[in-house]
Order: C-alpha cells, then structure tokens, then sequence
C-alpha cells in the first residue's frame, strides 16, 4: 500500500505538460546543476577568430559553442557584426534569432 502512495515528484506531473514546458525544466535543472567554464589556449582562441573572420567575409554559418552563464549551448548562426571595441559579436541563428555573444564565452567557432 505504501508503494502507491509514494510521491514520485515531477515525473509523474510531465506528461501532462507541454514539451515546451519539460524544456525549461530541464533549463533550470541545469542551472542547478551547473557547469564550470573551461579555458581556452591562445591557438584554440586564435582558430576561433580566424573561423569568425572567414564567415563574415564569405557570409559562411558557423556552429558556435559558447558559455552561457551555466552551461554551454551549441548555435549554427550567421555571424553579423564583430565588435572589437565592445569585445561581443552579433548573429543571426538558424531559427531567425538575433543574438550576442562575449567574445569570453566563446569556446568554439567551426565553419559549416
């Protein structure tokens, strides 16, 4: 009897959910959970800034790998503007969003 009445907390409460709503979930499990930021060496720092060069002179997308305060998102964008001053670039993903990002976040560029 006491099985049936365990409390089996949010998996019982998802399939009544919408899945966009088990996303940001999982979202805030992970900022829970959190993933420190990795370093990177000059070369990988160099390629990253040749990668960002080459895609805004060749209007080539890119997948970016960046920190995002807690964890790191993958990104296939176009990259816009570099700002040098500003140390941030902008872009445009894949699904019509603009973003910015730090130049400090960025792990990984890779042309696509």
């Amino acid at each position: 009897m006491e099985d049936r009445n365990r409390d089996r907390g949010t998996i019982k409460w998802t399939s009544l959910m919408l899945p966009e709503h088990v996303e940001l979930i999982k979202e805030v499990w992970q900022e829970d959970e959190g993933v420190p930021k990795k370093m990177i060496d000059e070369q990988q720092a160099e390629e990253n800034e040749l990668a960002l060069q080459r895609a805004i002179q060749d209007g080539l997308l890119v997948r970016i790998t960046y920190y995002n305060g807690f964890n790191y998102s993958d990104r296939k964008a176009k990259v816009l503007h570099l700002d040098p001053h500003r140390k941030k670039m902008s872009c445009m993903s894949t699904g019509n969003e603009r973003i910015t990002i730090e130049f400090e976040q960025i792990y990984e560029v890779v042309l696509v």
